[in-house]
């Protein structure tokens, strides 16, 4: 059995290994100013590798340009080489063209357009869930085009979007399917594996574009068994920087028309002069999360040992979110905290990146985010007023959640912490107590 599934409550690091990824990386235990504090926003921004902070840096001050013959000019090629081989180690692509550019989202934008504005069909399908920036497309491009757009429900009680409920609205008329991969709401994964077999089953030609933004740092991703047409990835949510999208998009989608200078080959997506900073910090990522894996297998192909360490990183974080749940060390999890409600709360943890949304009985969204705030704990609140957040919210029901996203170098001392936090804000929120305070 596959280690990601094999334990439903997942597998902490080792202390020695948990106190090594902590020193990887800037500002776990305290802000930039010092002040201590817990930062469970990641699902926002993650944060940084020092090694990925500094590589920047570094690059980033080389004035030379890559498009050059010189030394400086071919070390900088050497680099964005090593990161483009990169984003093919990650997804466990092969062939296809990698692009960057500024945000991912900016990259969903074009993936999109360059199918529906080329690929024939009567119709295209994504769903409820999706970021602005692919419902958005979706939406924008199948206007201007005279197409349907299909839009999937989600599931009230797993947080995500059933393969039956996309696949039924799939035929041979549908251009483009698009999906996320995991939920920025739930955290809820969707059977990627599913979908894209059994649409293509439908349509064997059928082109299919991933927002894998949200789930590409908690989560295997395999191109091999999932393949896809496009697929983009943040590494500011990756512990990487901010500034940069990069996607992959197969061969026969890189030649279908697009933005790009007449000069350049068919399948080429950058437009201007490369960053290659880009590619260093890229490559800082997965050299992390090799070194990571190289803790518990003895393979020594990048790939490999990128699964080792990616595959740990779930199991890690499915152990943190088990403990947020149900509690630890005497510590009462969410499920168990009068005056909390676990929203889409699915028992089954395999199937969740570390996202949790919550709310409290006596307290908007919004006050508790302040009240977490004063007690040195960050998380974000989704409300149905934001344009990131109200088409999922109104698909599950909601009104708003307070959204909870730790990260793999936190600790389960770190969870607990968390938890007696949110009992205290409960308890005060609920009201004055008769008696002595529990």
């Amino acid at each position: 059995m596959p280690a990601n599934t094999q334990h439903a409550h997942g597998l902490a690091f080792p202390d020695a290994l948990m106190r090594e990824v902590k020193q990887r990386f800037l500002n776990v235990d305290h802000d930039h100013h010092g002040c201590e504090r817990l930062y469970f926003d990641n699902a926002g921004g993650s944060f940084r590798l020092k090694a990925a902070a500094e590589r920047f840096a570094q690059v980033d001050a080389i004035p030379d340009n890559a498009e050059r013959i010189h030394a400086t000019a071919v070390e900088l090629q050497q680099i964005q080489a090593r990161g483009t081989d990169d984003v093919r180690t990650i997804l466990n692509a092969q062939g296809g063209s990698v692009y960057a550019s500024l945000t991912a989202s900016g990259a969903m934008f074009d993936m999109v357009r360059a199918v529906a504005e080329n690929v024939p069909g009567t119709n295209m399908v994504t769903t409820v869930l999706e970021h602005p920036s692919s419902f958005d497309a979706m939406s924008l491009y199948a206007q201007k085009a005279g197409r349907e757009l299909r839009v999937a429900k989600s599931n009230r009680e797993t947080g995500g979007v059933d393969a039956d409920e996309i696949v039924r609205l799939v035929d041979e008329n549908t251009c483009l399917l698009n999906v996320i991969h995991a939920s920025n709401i739930s955290g809820a994964k969707l059977d990627l594996e599913q979908i894209v077999r059994r649409a293509r089953e439908i349509k064997p030609d059928l082109y299919i574009v991933v927002d894998a933004v949200q789930h590409a740092p908690h989560g295997l991703i395999d191109l091999q068994k999932t393949p896809v047409d496009g697929i983009n990835m943040a590494p500011y949510k990756f512990f990487g920087c901010r500034g940069s999208g990069l996607s992959w998009v197969s061969d026969r989608a890189a030649q279908l028309p697009h933005h790009k200078l007449a000069g350049k080959k068919p399948d080429f997506w950058d437009l201007g002069s490369s960053a290659p900073w880009q590619f260093a910090v890229l490559t800082e990522i997965v050299d992390y999360v090799c070194w990571l894996g190289g803790h518990f297998t003895q393979a020594t192909g990048r790939r490999a040992l990128f699964e080792a360490g990616i595959t740990h990183i779930e199991l890690h974080e499915r152990a943190l979110l088990s403990v947020l749940l149900d509690g630890s060390g005497g510590v009462p999890g969410l499920r168990s905290i009068e005056g909390v409600k676990v929203f889409l709360d699915h028992p089954d943890l395999t199937k969740r990146d570390l996202i949790i949304g919550i709310g409290f009985e006596h307290l908007d969204c919004t006050q508790a985010v302040v009240e977490y705030g004063l007690r040195g704990v960050t998380v974000y609140e989704r409300v149905a007023s934001s344009i990131y957040s109200k088409r999922m919210l109104d698909s599950f029901g909601l009104e708003g959640t307070v959204r909870v996203s730790p990260l793999h170098c936190h600790s389960a001392a770190d969870m607990e912490k968390f938890l007696r936090v949110t009992r205290e804000i409960a308890l005060s929120a609920s009201g004055p107590r008769t008696g002595s305070a529990g």
